[in-house]
């Protein structure tokens, strides 16, 4: 099931300053993020526009990016909202969109951002369920394991994003992806040239050791090796 992705259009998103590059290629790994703000309690969907424009202008107006740096935002509602322009496009055929949003592996990583601060907090169960369908959904189209495509930010980047808590439950997260691909492909008489069975997944190099540092703060966005803001 693909999950409902609200547009850039539909948040009413600014357009870019530049042309955002798209690869002619999947990214090898899925980043979980927290946005570091505060935990809302307004579920609705005018709040996640609300948040995924406050985001952008951030991004553009103090970062000085071309857009915002996250290719996804799952919002306390769970809400799934389009963030970099041309992402949705870019998944439905397969290609990368490159973002800002871990330092130095912004080529080869997709980005989702999720509402809120979770160094002590779990994430709401609407926004854990997003995030399964969304990593379902992203796993399918880009020939991903969960085992070793799912990743925190602080897997890649000295941080503490995603915070302790939701860093935590991703082991539960990779079991719930892969739980969820197993039904749906169980269902697929005739499944799609993009979508592969769990065996013929590809494998991919695996996730480097963690680097935890003391004070919170979401962490690097980019890097030296990173061409595209």
């Amino acid at each position: 099931m693909i999950p409902r992705v609200y547009t850039r259009e539909e948040w009413k998103a600014r357009s870019p300053r530049h042309t955002i590059q798209v690869l002619d290629r999947g990214p090898t790994h899925i980043v979980v993020h927290h946005t570091a703000t505060q935990n809302s309690y307004d579920t609705s969907a005018e709040h996640a526009g609300e948040l995924s424009r406050i985001i952008q202008s951030y991004h553009m107006d103090s970062n000085g990016w071309s857009d915002a740096g996250q290719q996804l935002t799952i919002s306390r509602g769970g809400h799934v909202m389009e963030g970099r322009d041309r992402t949705i496009q870019a998944i439905r055929e397969g290609r990368h969109v490159i973002g800002a949003h871990t330092a130095d592996h912004n080529s080869h990583t997709i980005g989702i951002e999720n509402e809120g601060t979770y160094a002590t907090v779990a994430p709401p169960a609407e926004l854990m369920t997003s995030l399964v369908e969304t990593c379902a959904w992203l796993c399918l189209v880009y020939r991903l394991h969960p085992e070793e495509a799912i990743v925190g930010h602080r897997d890649f980047n000295s941080t503490s994003c995603p915070g302790d808590k939701l860093y935590s439950m991703l082991p539960k997260l990779r079991d719930d992806v892969t739980a969820r691909l197993r039904k749906q492909l169980d269902h697929l008489s005739e499944p799609a040239g993009t979508e592969l069975s769990l065996e013929q997944l590809p494998d991919h190099p695996p996730r480097p050791a963690s680097e935890r540092v003391a004070n919170f703060y979401h962490g690097p966005a980019i890097g030296e090796r990173d061409t595209s803001l």
